[in-house]
């Protein structure tokens, strides 16, 4: 998608000129030509330095596209034609990106194209779920209600997220502030003691002279640290980039203390919540593993879907072959399986989804109430560590100067 300039003459002879963004200048004069302009003249946009540079570009958040679903859902309710639901919200969006991308949604179609086939050019901001239930909502002619279903699916997502973040986040910033802590005090307060300690003489205790050596490694090879770490980082990136390193990881972190049992819920609740909406929606089961696979944010779940997807197409039921992948537990196997004998699988899986939502909020707890003595403790340890070993040549000079 690129954008155009245009200038063209109105059937009274007024000269007009305008932006638009399309796939190529063709495309740009058929929509020109079939508002009843002429003598056309197209030339592709310039490009500013900002589109150049990668902070430069804006971003669509998750709730933007959160509240497109759900205001555009409620116009087309109302009766409003769709070209005109699009312009409306392209004028009211304040991001910029986001405002652009709806315009051009709205000139695709325009051109000829359907609303998923136009949404579907744009992948970084609507995923294969929203073309997909939005393409089921215009077949089904429930276009209003698919919309408010996405917004609604969407709303539990970003909350179920938000908790895992949320969990994350404690353990993470205490291990941050703890580094920083050792770091400062080796790289700045031993050195201070150390220098006292030479105009004393006398052999140190082990611990104070293993922490004045870890301060002269530190200051000799700190930005070799530095590079070292960052070489590291970027080394296992790439790792999980691969399939292999991918695998591993992620059955590492499904088996992991603690995150591990916090990690499986959320897979459950995802994968219920998601594919209980498509299939509400009207999705095809075999399509919608498919999405659902892609958007399980787990490579082992992600391989476990689609081996439940190829045992249904030989035949199979949904219930069979995910109670063999070992991460579903028993009880949502034989709810999922009540759910297909009784005909109202997308019933029970948003009632299983709904479930989990809660599992993971006692999760988010516990852990929380786990980890936050814990990291007192480490935190506490570490640093009163390391106070105690820098006073205790000072506390065996007093007692040998009170002896």
């Amino acid at each position: 998608m690129a954008e155009f300039l245009w200038e063209a003459a109105t059937k009274k002879g007024e000269l007009k000129k305008g932006e638009m963004a399309a796939t190529d200048e063709g495309v740009v004069r058929g929509i020109l030509r079939r508002q009843g302009f002429k003598s056309i003249t197209v030339k592709k946009k310039p490009k500013d330095l900002a589109e150049y540079l990668q902070f430069g570009k804006g971003k669509v958040k998750e709730k933007e596209i959160v509240v497109f679903a759900r205001i555009f859902s409620t116009m087309i309710n109302a009766g409003l034609p769709l070209i005109q639901c699009l312009d409306l919200l392209a004028q009211q969006e304040q991001n910029k990106t986001f405002a652009k991308v709806i315009t051009s949604v709205k000139e695709e179609i325009e051109g000829g194209a359907t609303l998923h086939e136009a949404l579907k050019k744009h992948p970084k901001v609507f995923d294969d779920l929203f073309v997909n239930l939005v393409a089921a909502g215009e077949s089904g002619g429930t276009l209003d209600v698919i919309l408010d279903r996405l917004s609604a699916y969407m709303e539990k997502a970003m909350k179920l997220k938000s908790k895992v973040k949320g969990a994350m986040t404690y353990p993470a910033s205490v291990l941050v502030i703890s580094t920083g802590v050792v770091a400062l005090l080796l790289l700045k307060v031993i050195p201070v003691f150390q220098k006292m300690f030479e105009g004393m003489g006398g052999q140190l205790p082990a611990p104070t002279q293993f922490l004045i050596n870890a301060s002269q490694f530190m200051q000799s090879y700190f930005l070799f640290m530095i590079v070292g770490i960052a070489l590291v980082i970027y080394a296992f990136r790439r790792y999980y980039r691969t399939e292999k390193g991918r695998l591993t990881v992620d059955a590492l972190t499904l088996k992991a203390p603690v995150f591990g049992p916090l990690l499986k819920r959320v897979a459950v609740a995802k994968f219920t919540r998601t594919l209980a909406t498509m299939l509400g929606s009207g999705v095809p089961i075999l399509e919608g593993l498919i999405i659902v696979s892609k958007t399980a944010g787990n490579k082992i779940v992600e391989n476990a879907i689609i081996k439940t997807r190829q045992s249904i197409s030989e035949g199979r039921t949904i219930a069979e072959p995910l109670s063999e992948t070992g991460i579903f537990p028993p009880m949502v196997v034989q709810m999922i399986a009540v759910g297909e004998a009784t005909g109202a699988l997308d019933a029970m899986l948003e009632k299983i989804a709904d479930f989990y939502d809660d599992e993971v909020d006692v999760a988010v707890e516990a852990m929380t109430a786990l980890l936050e003595p814990f990291m007192m403790v480490f935190l506490g340890g570490v640093v009163g560590g390391m106070i105690i070993a820098m006073y205790l040549p000072i506390f065996k000079m007093a007692s040998v100067v009170g002896g």
